[in-house]
């Protein structure tokens, strides 16, 4: 699901998506001047912040960072709503913004941040903690179920990360956090509270009552459709919007070819063939079922080759640890199911391959999915190549693929060995 594919995203990223597109602003003074920060050290930050931030890797501010972070940093705060896709940098943002708003003298809470799950509220914590390392006297606690406090207990940790349920609870029926002295209250994932029944009611009513306080209000999201917007606008007041649109994929510098087969052996007969006949960095392999991975996944290793495999049965985590492993090139080819068609970005991977083309429950082509399976070559203006394995009676989806992308995927014969070599020129 959706928070599942951020937790991941945030756990496989070692650096920053770079972006070709430009940050677009609305603010509700044209007039007032807005301040871009070039480095770091422009913004206002303590020395100990700046030490964390490039212990980080950060040498130099993304453009959603350089845009957003002056805004979050400025006196008199300023309300904030901030939609830029997973991986440019919006976590250590208002990360920074919380570690500069808080007060470390002072042992009570002053920043509440929302996140719409327990495992997404622990990964913020601990890019707080990196970042905040040298923040000596600066803590961090969870609102989260399991985290047992004694009933009069109030935190003396000056951030709160939790799940909106025992936000509200913390806040509002045990009364161990006291909404009148928070500074700052971020909302992440806002498109994801939206999509989880019960917990856009749940930030609303939590932001309703710190927002009576005159605390700045940051939203952070990955997409902006109307539906968030208009959540976006009943949470923050005269907001600063920052938009920053998310990469599209092309197949410009794709080539793309396909394989008649008749049956799952000859499928990898094919597969075979390519790797005798091709040079290959890194490859990916997208099974339409863990079944069919399964298999592949023991042949491949058979014949000899480094095989990692990913399929929706293992946890985030696991997930994570196989696509690190896959980017360091311990294993040269991966084997997956749809559950990493997105997001995944390695600069090696040199040839995608569908072992079945993508379809719905109707039979047509996914053509979502197989853009977003395919795009994972040809990155970083490279030029790529994309093959698929197709049964005779399937013949037509990919003339359908063709249609939707107005795109040429040419036929090959799988046992033409002199024509796979020519590929490569």
């Amino acid at each position: 699901d959706a928070a599942e594919t951020s937790l991941l995203n945030k756990l496989i990223r070692t650096s920053l998506v770079e972006s070709s597109h430009s940050v677009e602003i609305l603010q509700q003074d044209p007039t007032s001047p807005l301040f871009s920060a070039r480095t770091f050290e422009e913004l206002p930050l303590k020395k100990e912040l700046l030490t964390g931030i490039y212990m980080m890797g950060f040498n130099r501010p993304s453009k959603i960072q350089e845009t957003a972070l002056p805004i979050m940093l400025a006196y008199p705060p300023q309300n904030l709503i901030a939609q830029s896709q997973s991986g440019t940098g919006k976590t250590a943002a208002f990360v920074l913004a919380m570690l500069s708003r808080v007060n470390a003298a002072e042992k009570y809470p002053q920043c509440l941040c929302l996140a719409p799950t327990y495992e997404l509220a622990l990964q913020i914590g601990s890019v707080i903690e990196l970042i905040g390392r040298f923040c000596a006297d600066i803590r961090v606690t969870y609102a989260v179920r399991g985290n047992r406090v004694a009933q009069d207990a109030a935190p003396e940790e000056q951030i709160v990360i939790g799940t909106p349920g025992t936000m509200l609870d913390w806040c509002f029926k045990r009364r161990l956090v006291d909404v009148r002295k928070i500074k700052m209250f971020v909302l992440d994932e806002a498109d994801i509270m939206m999509d989880t029944q019960g917990l856009s009611c749940q930030s609303i009513r939590i932001q309703r009552r710190v927002f009576q306080t005159g605390c700045q209000m940051l939203l952070f999201s990955a997409t902006f459709k109307e539906s968030v917007r208009s959540f976006a606008m009943r949470v923050v007041s005269n907001p600063i919007v920052i938009k920053l649109r998310a990469e599209e994929l092309t197949l410009g510098n794709i080539r793309q070819y396909f394989f008649t087969c008749r049956n799952q052996e000859e499928k990898y007969r094919a597969l075979c063939n390519i790797y005798g006949s091709i040079t290959i960095g890194q490859a990916m392999i997208f099974c339409q079922t863990r079944r069919s991975a399964d298999w592949l996944s023991v042949e491949m290793s058979q014949e000899g080759h480094q095989v990692a495999l990913l399929t929706a049965e293992l946890t985030v985590a696991q997930r994570a640890n196989v696509i690190q492993r896959f980017r360091e090139g311990k294993e040269k080819v991966l084997i997956a199911t749809n559950v990493c068609a997105r997001g995944i970005d390695v600069e090696q991977v040199t040839i995608v391959v569908n072992f079945s083309l993508p379809t719905n429950l109707k039979k047509e082509p996914d053509f979502e999915t197989y853009l977003h399976r395919i795009g994972r070559t040809g990155r970083f203006g490279k030029r790529g190549i994309a093959f698929s394995m197709v049964e005779s009676r399937d013949v037509r989806l990919v003339q359908k693929i063709e249609e939707h992308f107005q795109t040429k995927i040419k036929q090959l014969d799988p046992d033409d060995m002199d024509e796979l070599e020519q590929l490569e020129n």
